[in-house]
């Protein structure tokens, strides 16, 4: 039976949040919206729909929402070839696959976006596939990224571990069945990770790796 070690990408594999904080700062501002970079934080994960209806509310003149999320997509396009990826994000990637998990990507980015990632992450040989924007008809904290996921893998929920940084991937993750992981990579509070279903937390993708084998994923490779 495969076994499935599924990962959330901005925040917690590449350090970008806060690049995208400012840029939905910035679009938001262009548009003529004063949103705080508080709320804007606590709103990534979410993709870029849910976001601007998560920040602007249902009462926001919605002939706006693409010429804001446009605005993001431009500004943050500008960082592309220098995102950077976090640290020991490759390393954890490869050791899991040596040890026979499967790893999946599970991401509200999509297109070029998921490209500039991926080309940071530089783990393609042990990536076996990814659930994007692109691949669902809700995302997080929908479950449905998690779900297509595991389908990518081929492994049940109860063969899996979910990664991520943000309360989104938590709920997400509890919604599919899936056991979640949180790091504190992305910015988000550990007690907030932790009453959205985390099971661990962990500072970065190298803390976890140095912690692995008596991490949740060492758990599940003993029974």
């Amino acid at each position: 039976m495969a076994r499935a070690a599924l990962f959330d990408v901005d925040g917690t594999l590449v350090d970008t949040n806060h690049l995208h904080v400012t840029t939905w700062w910035e679009a938001f501002r262009q548009a003529g919206h004063r949103v705080s970079t508080h709320a804007i934080h606590r709103a990534i994960g979410l993709g870029s729909d849910d976001l601007i209806a998560h920040l602007l509310g249902d009462g926001r003149d919605r002939d706006q929402d693409a010429r804001i999320s446009a605005g993001h997509k431009a500004l943050y396009g500008t960082y592309a070839e220098r995102l950077a990826p976090l640290d020991g994000a490759r390393d954890l990637l490869h050791t899991l696959a040596n040890r026979g998990w499967r790893i999946v990507l599970a991401t509200s980015a999509g297109g070029r976006e998921l490209a500039a990632l991926r080309r940071a992450i530089d783990a393609d040989d042990v990536i076996a596939g990814t659930a994007s924007a692109d691949d669902v008809a809700e995302g997080k904290p929908a479950p449905d990224p998690v779900l297509r996921a595991l389908e990518l893998a081929g492994a049940p929920a109860g063969e899996a571990v979910f990664v991520g940084d943000t309360v989104w991937d938590m709920e997400a993750a509890a919604k599919a069945g899936v056991r979640a992981v949180a790091l504190l990579s992305g910015g988000i509070a550990r007690a907030d990770l932790e009453a959205a279903g985390a099971a661990a937390v962990y500072r970065d993708p190298a803390d976890l790796l140095s912690h692995l084998d008596s991490s949740l994923l060492a758990q599940l490779e003993r029974t």
